[in-house]
């Protein structure tokens, strides 16, 4: 069913929307067979990318992130470098075990701020951050238009939403329940009043990035000049 469903979402979406299989700024083209194969391996082969996932969430000195099922807190800490001692990192976890292990590992870097949340949201208040940031989280939400909608609500009116996953198509039996059809993603997104920016591969990791914008910076201005 859930195959089923990412098929026909993919067809609904593939009219209006490209995603590409390279990094942002070069070519799509494809000049070697295997030069989209498989060639970082480990249980996370998108960090051995950081420095183009970076790149792509652009942040800046004073940014606020929060980072959704932060787990041993490693983008966390690449972020923080970023939106360095002025700026804030919401390590959200569910678990407090992860919570005291988190802020153990911080404690020399404050502006991680380690914390418990709930799972059907942030615990968060309103307009409170420029980046909502989850990487191989979105699989295990369990309603999943819901939260997007919350995140909206999080997230400043020109912030944006990141989201990490592994492609399941290339993910072998075993991996594909912790992966997500990107197709599906960008449905459940527009449903929750989110527009889709970028949605590329991580080239040789088989996992892609997808980054979202609010829909109301879409909107035509009220009052235009002719």
């Amino acid at each position: 069913m859930h195959r089923r469903l990412c098929l026909l979402t993919l067809l609904t979406v593939a009219a209006s929307t490209i995603i590409a299989i390279a990094d942002s700024g070069t070519s799509t083209r494809v000049v070697d067979p295997e030069q989209h194969a498989r060639a970082v391996r480990g249980r996370y082969p998108y960090r051995e990318r950081s420095d183009y996932v970076l790149q792509e969430l652009d942040l800046r000195p004073g940014d606020v992130v929060v980072d959704i099922g932060a787990g041993d807190g490693w983008w966390s800490r690449q972020m923080a470098r970023r939106v360095g001692a002025e700026g804030t990192i919401h390590a959200a976890e569910v678990g407090q075990q992860m919570v005291e292990r988190m802020g153990k590992q911080f404690v020399d870097v404050p502006q991680i701020k380690p914390y418990l949340c709930p799972t059907d949201g942030t615990g968060l208040s309103e307009n409170s951050c420029d980046m909502a940031f989850l990487s191989k989280t979105y699989h295990h939400l369990s309603n999943h238009v819901d939260y997007l909608r919350h995140l909206r609500t999080v997230v400043r009116p020109t912030g944006r939403l990141c989201v990490i996953e592994r492609y399941p198509k290339l993910a072998d039996e075993g991996g594909r329940e912790h992966a997500w059809c990107p197709g599906l993603l960008i449905q459940q997104a527009s449903d929750a009043g989110w527009v889709l920016a970028r949605c590329i591969m991580i080239t040789e990791t088989y996992h892609y990035i997808a980054i979202f914008l609010p829909k109301d910076l879409f909107a035509a201005p009220a009052n235009r000049e002719n």
